[in-house]
């Protein structure tokens, strides 16, 4: 007899042969129902696998992550079974769980389309109707062969494994998959799911390869949770950027200027401008010194700071001036460098804090752009914080708190900081990692900001703060960076003059508030779903006449309005003032002033504020008042 640990310390004796699902019906008969896996010593495992000698034990519940995870995993399966009986001669790839879903990549025998998904899902519910045992079996490597030797693609994997112990394959029915698992027990015991999307996938994702039928798909453990999801997924696709930059006229890519290259119209432009002007200030409030640097530089600068052996992939190929190659930078810091290294510093001038918006090129394949978040061309809010030692923790607790201050203005107040440490591989002393990784956990604290670690995930030169931000529906981007680098300062060999005459080399800071502006502006375009708050707002109010022969009042408004410093224009098109407010409206116009006959005869604007049906009558005057107010 052996026993089991369970995660509140409590043991339970387990007999000879018993199972896992033995144990956890002992831990509690209704945890059963809830159950997919457990984690025994440490790794998860079926329900119907052995106990064997017991150890640390823990039931993993249907709605847990891991939990979600095997539910999702196991849903591919289903699916591509359900691919099999519908397209019989269909070869099978992978198919992992992802967040929120899953996918398979299949050779299909034929041809699958979108139109063709709920045919599928009624196949796969089926399936689950049919409760079929979900069993692992454990073939000798063989054996595994022999079962694809019509799929090459199986072969593939299996003759890449490396020992020829035997291998897990998962049945169900007829159905039979390579899978490491673990996996529900019966096909019965999946919960809702939808087929989404279909899409081409290149196997191995190399473009050499052949192209395989990639379906997506999401699974829950209840239909509530399913539905919940799609309801924010419909949110999210009313919400996104592209979309919305086409409807509301503030940006583009044209295929003759280049895939990834941003064109920011009127609209975009001036709130791109405002947020530029915004940030200019703040960090002219916060010590920092303007810079601009060149969109090109020799080779042998990128061969100093490593890009050349180091990025050299997404750099651009060079360009050939009076015979020396010179390449558009994919970053700015080497240039910052350069200010800092144009004459030696004394100890007295530090810290040195270098700010830019500086535009860079990065390589990316065309199949991973995607509007605004992923471009080849982006313009960064770049900074470089140049410090004495004794001046670190300073320096990282008020970049800390001018990134806090920044995503607040912007209503990103939903957000967590990871505090990355240092990697089995790193560059630099190990003392200087440590007061270094000690800065950047004292800011977190002082700040009194709950954190995570991410134990190891610091870059090969530096520890760092990385700020990922909630928005509006709850998603996760990364935006803030506070991350040391010691492999520069050393490749470019900083120094400065310290008290005793000697050279001594400075601490080097790389720091990032919005990161890119191109995919900020899109994250800020959907956390916002348009409708900008007033004082980001491209244009603030419009004027719109009732009838022709109000239009010069509704200028007269316009131009007191923009004497105010408003941005405001009249609506002068030849078409019906209903219309007119609706137009407006889905232009999601803060304010809308309908001016008619009465209006022009006492001094008044009708308001029409966004989102609300009520409207009332102001005195220009009492109106731009609560416009300034709203704009402080």
């Amino acid at each position: 007899m052996g026993a089991v640990r369970l995660p509140d310390g409590k043991e339970l004796t387990v007999e000879p042969g018993e199972k896992v699902r033995d144990v956890v019906a002992k831990v509690g008969p209704r945890l059963l129902r809830d159950a997919v896996v457990a984690r025994l010593n440490g790794e998860l495992v079926d329900l119907d696998a052995p106990v064997d000698g017991g150890g640390d034990f823990e039931v993993i519940t249907k709605d847990s992550p891991e939990g979600l995870e095997v539910l999702r995993h196991s849903t591919a399966h289903a699916m591509a079974q359900a691919v099999l009986e519908l397209y019989p001669g269909s070869k099978l790839t992978i198919g992992p769980p992802v967040e929120n879903g899953f996918y398979y990549d299949i050779d299909v025998a034929g041809r699958i389309t979108d139109e063709d998904l709920p045919r599928i899902e009624e196949k796969m519910r089926e399936i689950v109707q049919r409760d079929l045992p979900v069993e692992c079996e454990r073939v000798p490597k063989a054996e595994v062969e022999k079962l694809y030797e019509d799929n090459p693609y199986k072969l593939e994997i299996i003759r890449d494994l490396e020992k020829d112990d035997d291998i897990k394959i998962y049945r169900q029915g007829e159905f039979y998959d390579l899978c490491r698992g673990p996996h529900v027990s019966s096909t019965g015991r999946l919960g809702a799911f939808k087929l989404q999307s279909v899409a081409g996938a290149y196997w191995r994702g190399d473009e050499r390869n052949p192209m395989l039928t990639r379906i997506y798909g999401t699974a829950w453990s209840t239909e509530k949770d399913l539905k919940a999801y799609l309801r924010r997924l419909e949110e999210a696709r009313a919400r996104d950027h592209r979309k919305l930059g086409r409807e509301l006229d503030l940006f583009s890519v044209s295929e003759e200027v280049g895939p990834g290259l941003i064109l920011w119209h009127p609209k975009g432009a001036m709130i791109r401008v405002l947020i530029e002007d915004f940030s200019r200030q703040a960090h002219l409030d916060n010590g920092y010194e303007w810079v601009f640097s060149p969109h090109i530089g020799r080779a042998g600068l990128w061969e100093t700071s490593g890009h050349l052996g180091f990025y050299q992939e997404s750099m651009y190929s060079p360009m050939d001036i009076e015979g020396e190659d010179y390449y558009v930078k994919p970053m700015n810091c080497p240039f910052h460098i350069q200010i800092y290294n144009s004459r030696m510093r004394s100890y007295r001038e530090l810290p040195k804090r270098y700010a830019e918006y500086g535009a860079v090129y990065r390589y990316e394949r065309s199949g991973v752009l995607h509007g605004l978040t992923r471009v080849r061309g982006f313009t960064q809010d770049d900074a470089h914080i140049f410090c004495r030692p004794d001046q670190l923790e300073e320096e990282i607790s008020r970049a800390f708190e001018f990134s806090l201050f920044v995503l607040r203005a912007f209503d990103l107040a939903d957000f967590t900081p990871y505090l990355a440490t240092r990697p089995e591989k790193y560059v630099g002393e190990p003392e200087d990692w440590g007061r270094a990784t000690e800065a950047l956990r004292n800011a977190l604290e002082a700040h009194e900001v709950p954190y995570e670690v991410d134990e190891g995930g610091g870059a090969f030169y530096g520890p760092k703060i990385d700020l990922k931000v909630n928005d509006a529906l709850g998603r996760e981007w990364q935006l803030s960076t506070i991350q040391l680098d010691f492999n520069m300062a050393e490749r470019f060999g900083l120094e400065y003059i310290g008290e005793d005459g000697r050279a001594h080399r400075p601490y080097m800071i790389h720091r990032a508030l919005l990161g890119s502006m191109e995919r900020f502006f899109g994250i800020l375009i959907e956390h916002y779903g348009g409708a900008f708050p007033l004082w980001l707002a491209p244009v603030q109010a419009v004027v719109i006449p009732v009838a022709d022969h109000h239009l010069p009042y509704g200028c007269e408004v316009e131009e007191k309005l923009k004497a105010e410093g408003f941005r405001v224009e009249v609506d002068d098109a030849p078409m019906s003032m209903q219309k007119k407010i609706r137009e407006n409206a889905r232009q999601k116009v803060p304010y809308l002033l309908v001016v008619g006959d009465r209006e022009e005869e006492e001094g008044t604007v009708n308001v029409r504020e966004r989102g609300e049906k009520s409207q009332e009558a102001l005195k220009l005057e009492e109106f731009a008042g609560r416009m300034h107010k709203e704009v402080v």
